[in-house]
């Protein structure tokens, strides 16, 4: 299965971006996914997940600002990123995970990344 992630870009502080991450595979359904991303320095973390049967957890630092949702028909998730912060800037990635009702539990299934989407939240 190869994943592609799009829709990064430079917005302001308090803007808004929506990410994008298609899948080629024919079983997307039933995958749980999930965006991460790393910052400079930083090892890379999971922000947001999604299970099959759409239900979500969130970090803590994104919660009520970030929405996981996906599109099977279009085997697409999307991250719609609101309220942007300076702290928000990473590459964000989409993977398959192991999806749990704690965000902290949740992890990815694979060890492939691909190249991921560039977001900078200027201040």
């Amino acid at each position: 299965v190869q994943l592609q992630a799009s829709g990064g870009g430079l917005v302001q502080a308090g803007g808004s971006l929506r990410l994008s991450c298609s899948s080629s595979g024919s079983t997307f359904s039933s995958y749980s996914m999930g965006w991460f991303r790393q910052a400079p320095g930083k090892q890379r973390e999971l922000v947001a997940a999604i299970s099959s049967g759409a239900g979500t957890n969130y970090a803590d630092s994104v919660k009520g600002r970030f929405t996981i949702s996906r599109d099977n028909a279009k085997n697409t998730v999307y991250l719609q990123m609101n309220s942007l912060k300076p702290e928000d800037t990473a590459v964000y990635y989409c993977n398959s995970v192991w999806f749990r009702a704690s965000n902290y539990y949740t992890r990815s299934t694979s060890d492939s990344w691909g190249q991921g989407t560039l977001v900078t939240v200027s201040s």
